[in-house]
């Protein structure tokens, strides 16, 4: 990888969602997870700045992974208004150096970047905690975050019928009619989460609630719920019951012990301690942790998004971008 030439490639969505299709970035989501519970990386943990004034967040999220060598930090700014712009609540770069100079090599959009990994990371995750036999899907929110997961999920469990919630039901609405011609499944927009959970034999929630949207008493046994949208300590899409209830998974232990919403509130409620945290996912996939036991589980994979994520789908679209020339050469 490395050379003289100061040169880099700056890759934008178009030649990201070229470069790399959902169904690939799944299985390779699966392998970088491997690869964190191994403790093949170097990875602080996610520095928050919060703007004063606003619920906007600033991540920075630098990261080294052994094998394939791969070095490089994530910069995203999180802003929940962003959306009523007509843009991404995500945006950002990613930054590949490296190994042996620090010269930068890619330059990718950290917005593209996190819809195609974390959908991803997410569906392999949900492929091993679910029932086999899931045939019903929830999706909590109309976000980027939900139409990338209504295609991840859509790959992997071939649901008959699909649930949609959104606080609009406007938004809700208009993510149906756009997933629905790609789906064999019902689609049925909800009024109330809990009509969307009760349904749901897999529940995918992806919203900014501050507070918990979902209750545990209304999830079945047997169900399998995937909590993405909270990133914060302070956020919590699920109440103290919900997690209390289920077998809990988590991508990165230390950043769910210090960064995840829903576990800190149990903890606090007393009705958990931080050894609810039966296992990363990436011991799941090893084999190393027994994920679902039976049918009758409730299974919770809690993601917060890790740099190993990020840096090995940059790397991965950064190859095939050099392969077949995409994206745009610059230099400094």
């Amino acid at each position: 990888m490395s050379d003289k030439s100061g040169e880099f490639r700056v890759l934008d969505k178009a030649a990201i969602a070229s470069a790399l299709p959902m169904s690939e970035c799944i299985d390779l989501m699966k392998e970088t997870m491997e690869t964190v519970s191994r403790r093949r990386i170097e990875m602080p943990l996610r520095m928050i700045m919060p703007v004063p004034g606003s619920d906007s967040h600033l991540g920075i999220m630098p990261g080294y992974i052994e094998s394939p060598q791969v070095w490089g930090t994530k910069l995203i700014c999180l802003v929940p208004e962003n959306p009523k712009r007509g843009l991404s609540s995500h945006t950002g770069v990613v930054l590949l150096y490296d190994v042996e100079t620090g010269q930068l090599r890619a330059l990718l959009d950290a917005a593209a970047i996190t819809a195609l990994r974390t959908p991803a990371a997410t569906a392999a995750a949900s492929r091993v905690l679910a029932r086999p036999d899931a045939t019903s899907l929830a999706i909590l929110g109309t976000g980027e975050q939900a139409h990338g997961h209504f295609e991840a999920l859509e790959l992997v469990h071939r649901p008959t019928r699909i649930f949609i919630w959104g606080r609009s039901r406007e938004a809700a609405t208009q993510f149906r009619d756009a997933v629905a011609p790609a789906t064999r499944a019902t689609v049925t927009v909800c009024e109330t989460v809990e009509e969307a959970v009760r349904e749901a034999d897999v529940v995918c929630s992806v919203t900014a609630a501050t507070d918990p949207i979902i209750e545990g008493r209304w999830i079945a046994p047997g169900t399998h719920v995937n909590l993405v949208g909270s990133s914060i300590p302070a956020k919590s899409e699920i109440d103290a019951d919900g997690v209390a209830q289920a077998r809990y998974f988590v991508d990165y232990r230390p950043s769910a012990e210090a960064q995840a919403g829903e576990l800190k509130r149990a903890i606090a409620a007393g009705v958990v301690t931080l050894d609810h945290i039966l296992g990363e996912i990436g011991d799941v996939h090893l084999g190393l942790c027994p994920g679902r036991t039976d049918d009758r589980d409730i299974t919770i994979y809690k993601s917060l998004g890790v740099s190993a994520q990020d840096l090995t789908t940059s790397q991965r679209i950064y190859e095939a971008a050099c392969a077949r020339d995409l994206g745009q050469k610059a230099a400094l």
